[in-house]
């Protein structure tokens, strides 16, 4: 049989008639409504001819591609059995069921390998397609399982790929390639995703952009280890593939265990990244633990890093309460012992030394000010100067003689009084204190023991403080953006985006995360003027418009601000909450400029009624009269009135006259959305690192 799937835009057509492993016909563009013939006659024109030099049979690309199909390419499945040698099925089909709208779960089984595979194949209402894999050990005796991976066709005009690297604080940057014969693969060894991870694996058709081309895109929603590639074969086949990076023997199925792949999720779109974001921003809210605005939080590290006291933080708290923070969150130093990041952690105790009478005054005094409080936690992480370390030496991950990270070893979470003891502590913490947030933070990579084991083990901790703990929410930090990916979206309400405030990173950093994450998990904090990780110095105006697109927050000691720069943070925040429901629901979109030094960005609400747009200088731009301002995502049938939106001072420009819409009106206009995308308006002469907003109102 062969099964059509359609959803927002997008097709996929799998080819089940035959006795083998099904084919995925088409991934792509939506196919129209078509008949058993017309699918019929589409899945016989993509049977391709004999080669010479080739197997008798044609060679199809099927769910998971074997070397006994024919395919030289790079495997999704990999093991083997002990007495028995390599694992290379030939899987026949046993049954196709379709699991509600939309899905399918394809049955696959193997009598001489003695194993079956279960493959669940979901496209989405909004166009998202997800697929997995279980794989059952049927036979006598141990399977060791090397990799179980999806891999899913792309056309062979997809020929230029975008993926990312990055590193600690600057993470998320760009990388393009040409997608040659061979493969181009990525992966991650450091337990968790990492700063350089690759994140969104992206095939598109050359030169493809945030609002121009076919692209084609793949993410595992997976914590841990991983291996994501894109692959042209001389064959005449072109793939993306994706999966758990498994050690050798990590994974060991006895008779009748199995194994479930983590979910690769895979979206395309015809309207460039603009286009992916614009079905992924749905999906993910269709399920996300988010269930009310994000409120304005005040994170204490950069204020005052371990210098804790009732005093200090007492005024911190009322200088938050009179700019409108509505959470105030204290950052490491809390707890017993800890006077630098080189000691106590894993000692989770208030300090009684800090804080004689437990952390009830700093929580009253938090409450009294009409903010909720929120506590920062390491849990996976301990210092081997620390009363845990040295009472269960046999808790920590890896060899004894490996070298610390930042002064840190790594909590067994696999062993079972290990994590029973982080539950009692952490739920012993929760019962305590009134505590409406966790930042719970990830600060070195494991480099040892069983990443799969650890992850799955997170998973189930995270998921029982959230069981016994409702209403809790839980802000994912690893040094920053190190741990940011759709497993852990599942379990959390946030994400810090980036250890940097630095502005200047945050936009670039902020603006390719928000390709995958929608904004209202990306947290986005007002820092001191001279960045804490770059040295760098920006202004206030800029630091406050890079804060508003996202889940926004403040890491300063606002004691030290002046009464001028505390009402224009006022102001800020007021306007953060004036528009944060548009913000953090509707469709995100970037114009493609012709200068890289300029970029405009913005939220489009999803009816098209109302939008905020940033125009960011990054640097000094290439001509002396830069391009005209062209706001992308708008109804072109309406009429929007757009009017400037000033956040902080007034940013700085190099003009001697304004453009004349500006001049005119206090710098109010009406136009058809139409114009506005097509033709824009002339563009204000800012100097590198400034922003300047812009609201838009259907009229």
């Amino acid at each position: 049989m062969i099964h059509h799937l359609r959803a927002a835009g997008t097709s996929l057509v799998l080819d089940a008639s035959g006795s083998g492993t099904p084919v995925i016909v088409h991934w792509g563009a939506d196919l129209g409504e078509l008949s058993p013939a017309d699918l019929a006659a589409l899945a016989a024109v993509s049977v391709p001819p004999v080669g010479p030099s080739s197997l008798d049979v044609p060679l199809r690309l099927s769910l998971l591609p074997a070397l006994a199909e024919g395919w030289s390419g790079r495997p999704a499945l990999g093991g083997f059995r002990t007495g028995t040698g390599t694992l290379d099925p030939a899987l026949v089909l046993v049954a196709v069921h379709e699991d509600g709208d939309n899905t399918l779960v394809i049955e696959l089984a193997d009598a001489e390998t003695s194993v079956t595979v279960s493959t669940e194949l979901e496209l989405t209402a909004q166009g998202v397609l997800r697929l997995r894999h279980t794989l059952t050990n049927t036979g006598e005796g141990t399977l060791e399982l090397a990799g179980l991976d999806a891999i899913l066709p792309v056309p062979d005009r997809a020929a230029e790929l975008l993926d990312f690297t990055g590193l600690w604080s600057h993470e998320r940057r760009p990388q393009r390639s040409t997608l040659g014969q061979g493969v181009w693969s990525r992966e991650s060894r450091h337990g968790r995703p990492g700063h350089d991870d690759s994140y969104l694996t992206v095939a598109g058709t050359p030169g493809f952009g945030f609002r121009r081309g076919e692209v084609w895109a793949v993410h595992l929603a997976y914590s841990g280890d991983k291996l994501v590639w894109a692959e042209r074969s001389t064959l005449g086949y072109a793939a993306l593939g994706a999966g758990e990076l498994l050690a050798p023997g990590e994974l060991s199925l006895a008779e009748g265990a199995s194994y479930t792949s983590p979910w690769t999720v895979a979206v395309y779109s015809d309207a460039g990244l603009d286009g992916l974001s614009a079905r992924l921003h749905p999906w993910i809210r269709s399920w996300s633990t988010i269930t009310g605005p994000r409120p304005v939080l005040l994170n204490t590290w950069e204020a005052v890093y371990f210098d804790h006291d009732l005093p200090t933080l007492s005024r911190l708290v009322d200088a938050a309460a009179k700019v409108g923070v509505e959470r105030f969150v204290l950052d490491d130093g809390w707890f017993s012992g800890r006077t630098d990041d080189q000691r106590a952690l894993g000692d989770w105790f208030v300090d009684a030394a800090k804080w004689p009478e437990g952390l009830h005054p700093l929580i009253e005094r938090v409450h009294a000010a009409g903010l909720d409080f929120g506590l920062w936690v390491e849990p996976e992480m301990v210092n081997p100067d620390s009363d845990l370390a040295r009472a269960h030496p046999d808790w920590l991950l890896g060899s004894a003689s490996a070298p610390t990270w930042r002064g840190q070893r790594v909590l067994d979470l696999a062993n079972p009084d290990a994590f029973a003891w982080l539950l009692e502590r952490l739920s012993a913490l929760l019962t305590e204190y009134p505590i409406a947030y966790l930042k719970w933070d990830h600060n070195r990579d494991l480099l040892g023991g069983s990443v799969h084991r650890q992850t799955a083990a997170l998973y189930r901790l995270i998921d029982a403080v959230r069981a016994a703990q409702p209403g809790l929410e839980i802000e994912s930090c690893a040094s920053g953006g190190g741990r940011i990916d759709l497993g852990i979206l599942e379990r959390v309400d946030r994400v810090w985006t980036s250890d940097t405030n630095d502005p200047l990173e945050r936009q670039q950093i902020q603006r390719y995360t928000s390709v995958l994450v929608p904004p209202e998990y990306l947290g986005g904090h007002l820092g001191a003027a001279t960045a804490h990780t770059t040295g760098r110095t920006s202004a206030l105006g800029f630091r406050l418009a890079t804060a508003l697109f996202g889940s926004a927050g403040i890491e300063w000691d606002l004691t030290q601000a002046s009464a001028v720069e505390l009402d224009q943070i006022a102001a800020w925040i007021a306007i953060y909450k004036e528009h944060r429901a548009l913000l953090h629901s509707g469709n995100v979109v970037h114009a493609d400029g012709s200068d890289p030094a300029i970029e405009l960005h913005g939220v489009v609400a999803a009816d098209g009624s109302a939008a905020v747009f940033a125009q960011v200088a990054l640097a000094a731009p290439r001509t002396a009269l830069p391009a005209p301002i062209r706001f992308p995502g708008l109804d072109p049938a309406r009429r929007y009135r757009v009017r400037p939106l000033l956040v902080g001072p007034v940013p700085r420009t190099v003009q001697t006259v304004p453009p004349a819409w500006q001049a005119a009106d206090a710098g109010e206009l009406v136009l058809t959305g139409a114009v506005l995308a097509e033709v824009g308006l002339s563009a204000p002469l800012l100097t590198p690192e400034q922003a300047a907003l812009f609201t838009l109102d259907a009229v």
